[in-house]
């Protein structure tokens, strides 16, 4: 009788733990964050190893901007799966975007758990190409006192360029794009439209024609031919 009380008691659990994560998730997806994250935390909860709850947690805490709060979820993540490279990838991410949100002299203190999360994932995964394209950004966007490089977000770039045609034209675009090289990004950004034709390979050359080379003319004919 106490086994049948049991196995009842562990079915029923496992019931409601399986549909609260996936009202969870449903809220999630409709970006109603605080009510995900009331669901999230009560799975967690009822299982303190529950790692795609500490995940969708960390997520929230991105959307909502609560960076410590997210590094805490990710850096459990990264703990507990030291060989998966998107836990290691978001652990930098959120450290990043927090370096952004304080002072220079704080953030100057963050550069190298950021620095070395981002390479770990890339490490981990070869064809990660979101651990790539920050890498890319990381060291374009560094000053070079500090170990920004044009070099370094190069390679990332070749490695991009390696994994996807229009994720490694897109990067060397912005790499050009940033050191106001605009005849060089928009060759670049030009295969990665002919390539891909997608919404955002159109959005950044129509941008560029539009912002950068200020060519009304080329930007009118591209959102033509794109919206055919």
């Amino acid at each position: 009788m106490q086994f049948t009380n049991f196995f009842i008691f562990f079915l029923t659990s496992l019931f409601y733990g399986t549909a609260d994560f996936e009202k969870a998730e449903k809220l999630y997806q409709q970006e109603k964050w605080d009510e995900a994250k009331v669901l999230f935390q009560q799975c967690l909860k009822e299982n303190p190893k529950d790692f795609k709850s500490i995940e969708y947690l960390g997520d929230i805490a991105g959307h909502q901007k609560k960076w410590d709060e997210a590094i805490k979820y990710y850096k459990s993540l990264k703990i507990q799966f030291p060989k998966t490279a998107s836990y290691f990838y978001k652990y930098g991410g959120a450290f990043g975007m927090k370096a952004k949100s304080v002072n220079k002299f704080k953030a100057l203190g963050m550069i190298s758990e950021i620095e070395d999360s981002f390479l770990m994932a890339a490490k981990l995964d070869p064809k990660h190409t979101e651990c790539r394209w920050a890498l890319v950004m990381f060291y374009i966007q560094l000053p070079r006192i500090i170990g920004g490089s044009e070099a370094k977000a190069q390679k990332y770039s070749n490695e991009l360029m390696a994994i996807s045609k229009v994720d490694g034209y897109l990067s060397k675009g912005y790499i050009d794009e940033y050191y106001e090289r605009f005849s060089d990004a928009e060759k670049d950004y030009s295969k990665a439209h002919e390539i891909g034709n997608s919404k955002i390979t159109f959005q950044k050359l129509y941008n560029l024609y539009l912002n950068k080379i200020k060519d009304s003319v080329k930007a009118k004919r591209l959102k033509e031919q794109f919206e055919k």
